[in-house]
């Protein structure tokens, strides 16, 4: 064998060597491209600092804010009606205050641990709000609300509630745009008693004076559900629903006649729909 030969030997097993390694690589180097590839889109959809309209809308109150549709025996039966289904357009803060695309459950991981979550108001009126202007861009959902609060608990500064939901805003300000509005469902633990009933006005002014001062924004709408259900033998609703709808500067959708689950307390999935779209309508008289 010459020497030439055997170059062209050498040449020839060093080429089918990589050939044969590239056709066993090439199908992983395949897959982890698609994989980055995926990643690197689902990125782009969450990137809201390349969005020019960020609309940041905050979530507080107590357990019908947080959602409890259908959820039975502390068992979520993982219906999401159409209405509150996911929308790339549509992002939520979660409890690590990071954007995600947001879905139902949208305060899993924010309420009190120890309560299921379900089916609430928040994707229902985002998607209402879509539904009626495509244009609208990027909605962010802050979902602070806390199931089993009073107004107490808002009211008082540096409150473990309060505090999160002050912490929570500023967090979602930092991706950009402001705050168009705060929705606010609250109030059956204050129909328990008298008592506190009779404290609801005053705590109730307290709160909305200190939120506008640390949020620094007077111009967002606060807009307010009056109650659909009262707590207690003896409950106080139609006390606390007289405050609710007598506040000034506030924004009122009633909830009052919405179907309720068996507990008689939170709405049901359907309900918690419809009144997703009336908070929205809502929103859009006071922008008019």
């Amino acid at each position: 064998m010459t020497t030439d030969d055997a170059s062209q030997g050498f040449l020839y097993t060093t080429l089918k060597s990589l050939y044969n390694k590239i056709l066993l690589f090439f199908p992983i180097m395949l897959l982890l491209y698609g994989f980055f590839r995926l990643e690197m889109i689902s990125q782009e959809k969450i990137n809201v600092k390349k969005v020019e309209k960020i609309s940041i809308f905050i979530l507080a109150g107590q357990s019908n804010m947080a959602g409890r549709g259908g959820v039975s025996n502390g068992v979520w039966d993982k219906y999401i009606p159409v209405e509150s289904s996911s929308d790339h357009r549509i992002l939520r803060l979660n409890g690590d205050s990071k954007l995600e695309e947001a879905k139902e459950p949208l305060h899993e991981g924010i309420d009190d641990v120890k309560k299921t979550c379900g089916v609430g108001p928040g994707m229902a009126f985002a998607n209402a709000i879509l539904k009626k202007d495509p244009n609208f861009g990027v909605i962010v959902l802050v979902p602070c609300a806390y199931g089993g609060t009073n107004i107490t608990d808002w009211a008082i500064p540096n409150s473990k509630v309060r505090s999160r939901l002050i912490a929570r805003a500023n967090d979602a300000l930092k991706y950009g745009g402001k705050i168009r509005a705060i929705l606010w469902y609250q109030g059956e633990t204050d129909t328990r008693s008298e008592v506190a009933a009779k404290e609801f006005r005053g705590q109730y002014k307290k709160f909305l004076h200190r939120l506008y001062q640390e949020l620094k924004n007077p111009k967002a709408p606060f807009i307010q559900v009056a109650l659909a259900s009262g707590q207690g033998v003896k409950n106080y609703i139609h006390r606390v629903r007289a405050i609710q709808k007598a506040m000034e500067n506030v924004v009122t959708v009633d909830a009052f006649g919405l179907k309720l689950a068996a507990d008689g307390m939170h709405l049901t999935t359907a309900s918690q729909v419809q009144l997703g779209k009336m908070m929205a309508s809502a929103f859009f008289n006071t922008t008019k």
